[in-house]
C-alpha cells in the first residue's frame, strides 16, 4: 500500500467500476491521479487455470527490457499484497499512442498500413537479437524443449477448459507432439502473443512505441513468435477476413524480419509453429469462454470465443499438412530477400522493358539538351521528348507505380521498380514517380 500510495494512487473495489476495462485476459484499467495517469494490470478474480496470468512475470520482463531501451512501458511497482485490491497487480506508466484492435487497420492509407506492419515485424527481429544474458534474464525460462513443453501446456490448459469434444484439437495435439522440429534448445526471449493489437504506435508516425502484454513471455524459438504473428494470414473465413489493400505479404514480412535479424529467409519447420499458433490460440479461446462460464472473464464478448476453437483447430490441421507458404520457393540464401508479388514481377518486366526501348535511347538528346549555353533561355525547359515519354508511359499503365491504392503494388514489388528506374536520372519522372518539383 505503501508504493501504490507513493504513486498517489489508492485503489479501491469501487474504483474498478469506473475503469475501463479493455484487456482479454489480465483485467487493464486507466488510472489517473490530477494530470498523472497509469496504467494497472492484474490477475482475474477466482478460480485459475494453473501457471496463468503470471503479472509478476510481466513486471519483471518489462523491466529488463525497459532498461535495455526496448519499446515497453516503463514498470513502476508489483504489489503481491492480495489485501489490496483482491489480487496481485502491477503499476505502469501510460503511454501515449495508436492501437489497431482491426488487423485490417482501416483507418489508414494503404502505404501507412504497409509502414505500420512493417514497423511491428521490425520491433520483433529487435526483440529477438537480445541475449538473456544483456537482459539480466537468464533463468527466466525453464531451459531446452521449448516446443515439446508449448504441446503439452496447452494440451493441459484447453482440457482443463474445455466444455465439449472436439476431435480436430486432440488429432492437432497428437500430431504436434509426432512432429516436433529436431534440436529443441532455442533460447531466445519471446513474447509469446505478438500481435498488432498488442502495440501500441506513435500516435503519427509509423513507428512502435511500445509493445504490450507480457504475460505469455518465456524463452525458446523465435520463430514460434514469427508464425503466431502470421497466424492471420490463414484465418478461417468463418472467423475473419483480410480484405484491405497495403497488407504486405506473407513472403514480405519473413523477408524484412530475416533481414533484421541478418538469418536466412529459409525457415524450417514453419508449419510445426503455424500448426503450434492455431493450437494455441483455439486453447485461449477455449479459455476464455471457461471464465466467461465461471462469471470472471474480462472479454465482453466472451461467450462468442467457444465458436471459434473447432475452425482454428481444422486451420492448424491444415497448415501441418503444408511445405511450403510462399508462391514459389523460398530463396535458400540471404542474399534473395526480397521477393515480388506476380503482379510486381509483371510490371518491372514492362518497366525493363520500357527503359530499354524508350528511355536509355533517349539519354543522350537529354543529357546535351541540357548541356546547352547555361545562358539560354531553354536550359530551364523540359526536353519535348521527357512529355513524349511521359504519355507513352501513362498509355502502358506505368504511371503513379510508387502509390499502391492505384497501383496495387507493395512495397517490395515497388523498390525493386526504382531500383531500376534509378539507373537514369530522368526515368523517375518518366512514370510520374518523382518527388515533386
Amino acid at each position: 500500500r505503501k508504493h501504490v500510495a507513493e504513486l498517489g494512487i489508492e485503489p479501491k473495489a469501487t474504483d474498478f467500476l469506473n475503469c475501463h476495462l479493455s484487456g482479454q485476459s489480465n483485467p487493464t484499467f486507466y488510472l489517473q491521479k490530477g494530470f498523472r495517469t497509469y496504467v494497472l494490470r492484474k490477475k482475474p478474480h477466482g478460480p485459475l487455470l494453473p501457471r496463468a496470468h503470471k503479472v509478476d512475470r510481466e513486471y519483471h520482463v518489462q523491466k529488463a527490457l525497459f532498461s535495455a531501451g526496448f519499446p515497453v512501458p516503463e514498470p513502476l511497482l508489483y504489489c503481491s499484497d492480495v489485501s489490496v485490491i483482491g489480487t496481485e497487480f502491477y503499476v505502469m506508466e501510460h503511454v501515449q499512442g495508436r492501437i489497431f484492435r482491426d488487423l485490417t487497420l482501416p483507418e489508414v492509407s494503404p502505404a501507412e498500413r504497409s509502414a505500420l506492419y512493417v514497423a511491428m515485424i521490425e520491433t520483433l527481429a529487435r526483440l529477438h537479437s537480445f541475449s538473456l544474458h544483456s537482459l539480466g534474464l537468464q533463468g527466466y525460462g525453464r531451459g531446452p524443449g521449448y516446443c515439446r513443453r508449448q504441446v503439452t501446456t496447452w494440451k493441459k490448459q484447453y482440457d482443463a477448459s474445455a466444455h465439449v469434444d472436439i476431435p480436430a484439437m486432440n488429432q492437432l495435439a497428437e500430431w504436434l507432439m509426432n512432429n516436433l522440429p529436431a534440436g529443441d534448445n532455442e533460447e531466445n526471449l519471446i513474447h509469446g502473443d505478438f500481435r498488432i493489437d498488442n502495440i501500441i504506435f506513435h500516435p503519427r508516425e509509423a513507428r512502435v512505441v511500445a509493445v504490450l502484454d507480457w504475460e505469455l513471455s518465456t524463452t525458446g524459438h523465435p520463430l514460434a513468435d514469427l508464425a503466431y504473428t502470421a497466424a492471420f494470414y490463414f484465418w478461417p473465413n468463418t472467423i475473419k477476413q483480410l480484405g484491405q489493400g497495403g497488407v504486405p505479404s506473407l513472403e514480405e514480412l519473413i523477408s524484412v524480419y530475416c533481414r533484421c535479424r541478418g538469418i536466412s529467409t529459409d525457415l524450417p519447420n514453419l508449419n510445426f509453429f503455424l500448426a503450434l499458433s492455431y493450437f494455441k490460440i483455439a486453447g485461449i479461446c477455449q479459455g476464455v469462454y471457461a471464465r466467461y462460464l465461471l462469471g470472471n472473464s474480462s472479454a465482453e464478448n466472451s461467450y462468442e470465443f467457444a465458436e471459434m476453437v473447432k475452425p482454428l483447430a481444422e486451420t492448424g490441421l491444415l497448415l501441418s499438412k503444408r511445405t511450403s507458404f510462399t508462391r514459389d520457393a523460398q530463396p535458400s540464401g540471404t542474399g534473395e530477400l526480397f521477393q515480388q508479388s506476380e503482379k510486381g514481377q509483371e510490371i518491372l518486366r514492362k518497366v525493363k522493358q520500357f527503359m530499354k526501348q524508350h528511355v536509355f535511347p533517349a539519354e543522350k538528346e537529354v543529357v546535351e539538351y541540357y548541356a546547352r549555353d547555361e545562358n539560354s533561355l531553354d536550359r530551364w525547359k523540359k526536353p519535348s521528348v521527357i512529355e513524349k515519354l511521359k504519355e507513352m508511359a501513362k498509355a502502358e499503365g506505368l504511371w503513379n507505380l510508387f502509390l499502391p491504392a492505384i497501383s496495387g503494388l507493395s512495397q517490395v514489388d515497388y523498390a525493386l521498380i526504382a531500383e531500376e528506374t534509378g539507373k537514369c536520372f530522368f526515368a523517375p519522372e518518366i512514370f510520374n514517380c518523382h518527388a515533386p518539383g
